[in-house]
């Protein structure tokens, strides 16, 4: 698999690649300075499995990059990486495609975490919880719907698992996609409808 990390600053853009290099030993990671160059270098590096995108680069402001992205690549996991605060701009990079918003505030383990998730796990290998047709969710998910329905926060979530709250939106969109849905609400009907509750 190839992970590409997009960010027109130097430093930022060797960080992320060096913190990917640790999470993925063996990979290929590949930085730009634009996203112009992304085509380029999937012909060159291969398929992507994962993006690292900058808010604001050179050749796309805002969303855009996001859209762009998306619609070359619609099932690739996108993680934004930003130097505006997650009040400000988190819910339009996740209606425009991304899949999560992580602050470049943030501590590098928690980023690492967050990116981690995002990754292939290697229980939904052939035959795993999220790659079979089986219908049936991981143990990690079918906690995730009991936190739900007991309407507990992120926040909360983060602090009865022992990880990080960018770590339980990851696990969180894992398990809208499963499911098919986009929010906490429909999760929770469709776990309803579907006997997914008090199993």
């Amino acid at each position: 698999m190839s992970l590409y990390v997009i960010d027109d600053h130097p430093l930022m853009r060797e960080a992320v690649v060096m913190l990917l290099r640790r999470l993925c030993a063996g990979e290929t990671i590949v930085g730009l300075p634009r996203l112009a160059a992304l085509n380029e270098a999937v012909l060159l590096h291969g398929e992507p499995s994962l993006f690292c995108l900058d808010l604001k680069l050179p050749d796309a402001d805002g969303l855009s990059g996001i859209r762009e992205i998306r619609a070359r690549h619609p099932n690739t996991p996108l993680a934004v990486l930003s130097g505006s605060s997650a009040a400000e701009l988190e819910d339009q990079c996740l209606q425009a495609g991304a899949d999560i918003y992580l602050e470049k505030s943030a501590g590098s383990g928690d980023i690492s975490a967050a990116l981690r998730a995002l990754l292939p796990q290697p229980e939904e290998g052939a035959g795993g919880a999220e790659a079979g047709t089986d219908g049936k969710l991981s143990r990690r998910q079918n906690q995730l719907l009991l936190m739900l329905d007991r309407g507990l926060s992120n926040r909360e979530i983060a602090e009865q698992l022992g990880i990080s709250e960018h770590t339980v939106k990851v696990h969180l969109w894992r398990l809208f996609k499963r499911l098919g849905v986009k929010s906490r609400t429909q999760t929770l009907h469709y776990a309803r409808a579907n006997g997914l509750l008090g199993l």
